[in-house]
């Protein structure tokens, strides 16, 4: 299948990062083996959000914090069901629900925490808010390529926007599972590129 073209106009593009929180994959993590995964591609998550503020693309945050003393997650998903007692102690003002210092949230970031499911945009005000700003192209990046950023992908692009993956900015475990999720997967709902190429079509 011949690679996709893509358009990040910052006039129409969001940068939107998901999960990025240190309880994912950061010091209070609840998925070492993710975390791990991830470390390297902090640092490039961090580049494409410094590249994107300068640009004036919008930053996103995508968050996971539950409330009423975690009772607003669903059990019905093993891996919910599996990390529910770690995640007891979280809440908005909980250091698991910060965006890692790596990447950092800075004035003019959008913090859009949720409060239940799998999905880091499913029943969230993230479409409504895109359209309202007008965005039509996201570049998504962040965790994980098993769950959330293929649900993401495919809920962004159902909605109508455009979506752009940096195959260095997502992180899966394992390793070989990730990268085998953008070849045979997202590379039919989304243009897969890198950090370098975003970077120097913003420049």
């Amino acid at each position: 299948m011949p690679r996709p073209s893509f358009d990040l106009d910052p006039a129409h593009t969001a940068f939107v990062v998901s999960e990025c929180q240190n309880g994912t994959v950061g010091p209070s993590t609840t998925l070492p083996q993710l975390a791990l995964a991830a470390a390297p591609v902090l640092p490039v998550i961090a580049r494409l959000a410094r590249a994107a503020r300068k640009t004036g693309v919008p930053v996103v945050h995508l968050t996971y914090v539950p409330a009423l003393g975690n009772r607003s997650s669903n059990r019905n998903a093993p891996l919910m069901a599996r990390t529910s007692t770690q995640t007891d102690a979280w809440t908005a003002g909980h250091g698991a629900g910060q965006v890692v210092d790596e990447i950092g949230v800075e004035s003019g970031d959008l913090v859009l925490p949720r409060h239940t499911g799998m999905s880091p945009t499913h029943n969230t005000e993230l479409f409504a808010l895109l359209r309202n700003i007008g965005v039509t192209s996201v570049l998504l990046a962040g965790v994980s390529l098993n769950v959330a950023i293929p649900v993401a992908t495919t809920e962004l692009a159902d909605e109508g926007f455009q979506v752009v993956i940096a195959r260095d900015a997502v992180a899966g475990t394992p390793v070989e599972h990730g990268e085998s999720m953008l070849r045979h997967t997202l590379r039919y709902l989304a243009a897969i590129t890198t950090a370098d190429e975003v970077i120097a079509t913003w420049s």
